[in-house]
């Protein structure tokens, strides 16, 4: 009986829904004998990462203290753990998948799903076993039935695996040692507060800091630009010169080399009429919706994640998989789409005649489709009464999705552009108008608010006017100022992070590299890396518009110079660890350049901090400690395997080999007096305790505790 291996609850209740209903236990459910499982099957799940790395004090000590002198911490061989919070868990999965013939992995369609799968494999001992893998883009029953009945080789995804986990052990490289090295460098400047440092998170700060420092270093400038209004018997209009000129009196003596007066007779020159067509939108990723979502609702893009994910789960199911860099289907969902084009139509309360029923290249395109196509409704259509039980939020990015569906079949967006050469004696003014003159896929996402932005962008409307026409110009020159760059929004953060090889003028290498590895992060990564960012106190957020903390500020500064800062490095990281997931590149070649690069900043950052000149005005006070600690912090090296660490469980200490066979423990509370872990240590440490006074028997007393044979002792004081 093969065991089903999901990622989540939710995904796994989804997948048994495409079965005949089977009985639940705990952790598990049974799937009964069916057309695709004869002898029927398991299904049981993770909780995300069932299996983690371990803490740097979980390979040596003392490594458990910050301490420069500890840096860079790199252990020799990196090992993982069950996750203490889920451990109930790991071992149903464990036992599953110990006692079974075949495994399936179905958990996401994507690295970090292939990596939290065969984490789970490996650490349980598993690897050994047949595997095949589940591939499907949607929780729909249809297919999940169908993705279950055509399973792929899982030896196919292994690289993906590789790719995942190289991401995950270098993470952890930089930013342990990072984080913990300019912690402890500032602290050293009197800034008490923790620092975190990661490859992705602190060039997307450093980005979002330079635009912050453009706007503030900015100063505007003046600039004069030569108008005119033209009056004609027809209407009037406007126009202008193509220069700028830096002084009224630059404008002005350019007036007066033609011998233009304030009003004065002029003729149109020209004019251009061009049938301008715009076709409908490319269909969403997960970035383009962001975006879309931030722009129209101001949902963050983490909130619209979690929107598009919970449409996508059980028990809704309404679109497929949300972390898709993709904007094209194949022709498989085109056929679904347009069978069900009436049914979506009806939803929205868009009726129109399709343009066409043949698949455009522009969406359709099998050859683009990879892991994943791009977010579209299921084949699920949910009732009037399902719609109106949504949350909000959740109606509008399920109607943004189907309405981006709707607008492949209809008609492209047509106006008429007019361009039109003034001639005033022998100096020209341009003018440009825009008539509408059909809506097209437009319709669709129109509404009250987003016409009247449309009518404030809208070019003027020009009169009839033809080549001859006199007219009467009136002519001045205007002063304008330069205005500063644009702060981001927290949407624009998404295309910033993806496209950020544009704001790079003099480094052709660094540009084309950014370019090639679609900037900074992943599509499933980018919203987390911001909120990361959030929580750490390096940016916040004010009516959407993004602002760098002082925090922030301090951490940009220290970091100037280095390939931390620079977005390219972690481009370049990207692009090699795709390559591990198409097996062009080994992991272990990834692990040993981080290595490297890790120690060599180590040795550099001491003395480029050190020459810092921090300002620490604005910066608040640290809240908290550097570190919180947890039940699952090492206490010390256990007596008795000499391999594990000894933590805190929920009523004892215990080794964190005992899965292993390590079976040594320590109780919390003896003769009602409770032992600390700092008592622990010196136990394992030093063999003995000092005097621990309140023991209570048949008398209370004071005593030692001692550590013999791996047992404890009592150890009184001798008397005199």
């Amino acid at each position: 009986m093969p065991v089903i291996l999901a990622e989540k609850p939710s995904q796994a209740k989804a997948y048994a829904e495409a079965f005949p209903k089977g009985s639940k236990k705990e952790g598990f459910i049974i799937i009964p004998a069916c057309s695709v499982f004869p002898n029927g099957a398991l299904l049981t799940w993770g909780v995300g990462h069932l299996v983690e790395l371990r803490s740097p004090a979980e390979y040596e000590p003392s490594w458990k203290r910050w301490n420069l002198s500890q840096l860079p911490m790199i252990p020799n061989t990196f090992q993982f753990k069950p996750s203490y919070k889920t451990r109930k868990q790991f071992q149903i999965v464990r036992r599953l998948l110990q006692e079974t013939n075949e495994i399936i992995i179905a958990t996401d369609c994507d690295r970090e799903g292939e990596n939290i799968a065969r984490s789970i494999i490996y650490h349980a001992g598993a690897e050994h076993k047949p595997t095949r893998r589940l591939w499907i883009n949607s929780l729909e029953k249809d297919e999940v039935k169908k993705g279950f009945e055509q399973l792929h080789q899982a030896e196919q995804y292994v690289t993906l695996y590789e790719e995942a986990q190289a991401r995950q052990i270098s993470d952890w490289v930089v930013g342990m040692n990072a984080s913990r090295l300019y912690t402890l460098l500032l602290q050293k400047k009197g800034i008490q507060h923790v620092f975190s440092v990661g490859r992705v998170q602190t060039p997307t700060l450093k980005l979002i800091y330079e635009r912050q420092k453009e706007m503030e270093e900015f100063t505007p400038e003046p600039f004069f630009e030569v108008k005119a209004q033209f009056k004609t018997d027809r209407g009037s209009y406007e126009g202008k010169t193509k220069k700028r000129y830096k002084t009224n009196e630059e404008a002005k003596s350019v007036l007066d080399k033609h011998g233009i007066a304030s009003k004065d007779r002029c003729e149109v020159k020209e004019v251009n009429v061009s049938q301008k067509r715009v076709k409908p939108p490319m269909l969403h990723s997960l970035s383009t919706l962001q975006t879309l979502a931030n722009k129209k609702y101001k949902y963050s893009p983490s909130k619209t994640l979690e929107i598009v994910q919970s449409l996508y789960d059980q028990p809704l199911k309404l679109v497929t998989y949300p972390r898709t860099d993709t904007q094209h289907i194949t022709k498989n969902e085109f056929a679904y789409i347009q069978k069900n084009l009436c049914s979506y139509q009806k939803l929205t309360g868009y009726m129109f005649e399709p343009s066409s029923f043949q698949p455009k290249k522009r969406y359709v395109d099998d050859s683009k489709v990879k892991e994943h196509y791009a977010i579209i409704p299921t084949k699920k259509l949910p009732t009037e009464a399902a719609i109106q039980k949504l949350r909000t939020d959740q109606k509008n990015i399920y109607f943004e999705i189907v309405k981006s569906v709707l607008a492949m079949f209809h008609y492209d967006y047509e106006f008429e552009e007019t361009n039109v050469i003034t001639d005033v004696k022998g100096l020209n003014f341009y003018s440009k108008g825009k008539v509408e003159k059909a809506r097209g896929w437009k319709e669709l996402f129109d509404s009250g608010v987003t016409k009247q932005k449309q009518g404030k962008q809208q070019l003027p409307e020009l009169p009839p006017v033809h080549k001859g026409l006199q007219a009467d110009a009136f002519i001045h020159i205007n002063k304008e100022m330069t205005k500063p760059p644009k702060p981001y929004t927290e949407g624009q953060l998404i295309n910033m992070m993806k496209t950020c090889g544009q704001v790079i003028e003099d480094d052709e290498e660094a540009k084309a590299v950014l370019k090639e590895a679609e900037g900074l992060g992943t599509e499933a990564t980018r919203s987390g890396i911001i909120k990361t960012l959030i929580r750490q106190e390096y940016i916040e957020v004010k009516k959407n518009i993004v602002y760098v903390t002082k925090k922030g500020e301090i951490l940009c500064q220290a970091v100037e110079g280095t390939l931390l800062s620079k977005p390219e490095m972690t481009a370049k990281w990207e692009m090699f660890l795709k390559k591990i997931g198409q097996g062009e590149a080994q992991k272990q070649t990834f692990i040993s350049n981080t290595a490297a690069f890790t120690k060599k900043l180590v040795a550099s950052a001491t003395l480029e901090v050190d020459n810092l000149k921090v300002n620490t005005e604005g910066l608040p006070a640290q809240k908290r400690n550097f570190r919180k600690k947890t039940a699952n912090d090492p206490i010390a090296l256990c007596p008795a395997c000499k391999k594990g660490n000894i933590v805190q469980r929920q009523s004892f200490y215990g080794c964190t080999e005992y899965k292993n066979g390590c079976r040594q423990t320590f109780n919390k509370t003896i003769l009602k007096k409770t032992i600390t872990p700092a008592q622990i240590r010196q136990l394992c440490e030093k063999g003995e305790t000092r005097l621990l006074k309140g023991f209570k028997g048949k008398k209370t007393f004071d005593a030692k505790l001692v550590l013999k044979h791996n047992k404890v002792e009592f150890s009184f004081p001798s008397s005199t």
